[in-house]
């Protein structure tokens, strides 16, 4: 009888496989005229097994990719892992470092705060990295945070604070808010009581409020140890949790919502009474098994008026989409415009699939322009770069790394938010195929430099 070859999981194969080595090239290949305004670092994370093997796409290690921009050039284009001690210490088994906030991965998201370029998950402490992307070291705030941090921060563009949260603890109290100042000090821990550890990879942030999302996907202790041991179980319940911005958990209130789940939210704000979420809802999430991608969001909108205690639902598009961002500098407000990266392959188990578009949306009238990348061409996350010369919220750019399958090259593009539907300004052209990965930020110099 013949054997059957164990196949490869779709985490390493194809644009999904991991990249070995570092690179440093510059001058880099343009069609087209890269704005002059853009003066800094474009920096995206991405699970990238160092031994070339993980069990899930979640737990691999973190790269780093960087393209420097200035006078008009990509000046380079560089990549490194995040040298946490699962790369320089590693262990022969794994789960003894359990619960070593340091041994993260570093391999969701990239941000930038208090002059310090962040490299996030959702189980561990950040990692720090300087802006030629070599690692600094882990980020605690000076032994003060003594839980893990979500990958997910909001960084209110009013007052310079940091806020996130902590799921990752098999414990009471399941969840906790965390809050940053300016100056990165640490000045709230917050526990909150959840009835259940649940993964909660996102939340929103307003003016005044913070709303968490207990969603039911729910620690499942007979997956430990067959990747991510969570499971969708609409039994558990769904709602959002407010709680003003600057208070504590006695003043937290919940509102039940259907149940479904969300991996990113776009943008949130508060008016009165009245709190608005924009976020990409799916159905369900992990349906057979944590590597059960068959669901995919869309975008909705969220109504919770405060006043009378009820929460409204309303599907603003058919179009599939995630990875949601909006400027920086709207995070938390009325933002008019937001940037969604397509999705595609909806029903197919075997892996997520990017799509071939970006959507820019009008949140205000529900309005959506399509980018369309190039048949073949699989998208990234769609970062918004603002024209430090101007005011106006979509004044600016909007960059993503691109892979064209059919020519296995990938691209930094970048779009006149102005003119969103219209090809890319510029496409830089990277020296090596970047796999597609999760989260990642536009570092401008002035930024690092004035902070």
């Amino acid at each position: 009888m013949a054997l059957t070859e164990p196949k490869t999981p779709w985490h390493l194969r194809g644009n999904w496989a991991p990249v070995h080595d570092e690179l440093i090239e510059q001058d880099l290949k343009v069609d087209g005229v890269i704005p002059p305004e853009l003066q800094g670092t474009y920096v995206r994370t991405g699970p990238n097994p160092k031994t070339g093997s993980s069990p899930h796409w979640f737990m691999g290690d973190g790269m780093v990719h960087g393209v420097r921009l200035a006078g008009g050039k990509a000046e380079w284009y560089r990549n490194r892992f995040v040298e946490t001690p699962n790369i320089t210490e590693p262990l022969s088994d794994p789960m003894s470092g359990l619960g070593d906030l340091a041994r993260g991965n570093a391999n969701t998201h990239v941000v930038a705060h208090n002059g310090t370029i962040l490299c996030l998950e959702e189980g561990h402490w950040p990692w720090k990295i300087d802006a030629e992307l070599n690692t600094l070291g882990v980020e605690n705030y000076g032994g003060a945070l003594t839980t893990s941090m979500t990958a997910h921060p909001k960084i209110c563009g009013e007052t310079g604070e940091l806020l996130a949260f902590s799921y990752f603890a098999f414990e009471p109290p399941y969840l906790t808010y965390i809050r940053i100042s300016p100056q990165g000090e640490l000045v709230q821990s917050e526990g909150i009581d959840l009835p259940n550890m649940v993964m909660m990879h996102d939340f929103n942030v307003t003016t005044n409020y913070v709303i968490f999302m207990d969603l039911p996907l729910v620690l499942n202790l007979n997956l430990i140890g067959s990747g991510i041991p969570f499971s969708f179980d609409p039994s558990a319940g769904a709602r959002l949790g407010v709680m003003p911005r600057n208070g504590g958990s006695e003043e937290l209130r919940w509102f039940e919502i259907d149940p479904c789940y969300v991996f990113h939210s776009v943008n949130s704000f508060d008016d009165g009474d009245m709190i608005t979420l924009y976020v990409s809802r799916q159905s369900e999430a992990f349906g057979s098994s944590s590597d059960d991608y068959a669901e995919v969001g869309r975008l909705w909108k969220w109504t919770i008026d405060l006043g009378n205690g009820i929460v409204t639902e309303e599907q603003i598009d058919e179009r599939p989409g995630d990875f949601g961002r909006v400027a920086d500098k709207v995070v938390g407000l009325d933002s008019r415009f937001g940037y969604l990266m397509a999705m595609a392959g909806e029903g197919n188990v075997e892996e997520p699939v990017y799509g071939s578009a970006l959507w820019k949306y009008d949140l205000h009238s529900g309005r959506c322009w399509e980018h369309f990348l190039g048949e073949g061409t699989r998208g990234g996350e769609p970062v918004f770069a603002a024209d430090p010369n101007s005011s106006g919220e979509d004044d600016g750019w909007v960059m993503s790394i691109v892979h064209d399958t059919s020519t296995n090259q990938s691209k930094l593009v970048i779009i006149d938010a102005h003119e969103f539907d219209r090809g890319p300004v510029a496409t830089i052209y990277l020296p090596r195929r970047v796999p597609y990965g999760a989260h990642g930020s536009w570092i401008p110099d002035s930024y690092l430099m004035n902070s």
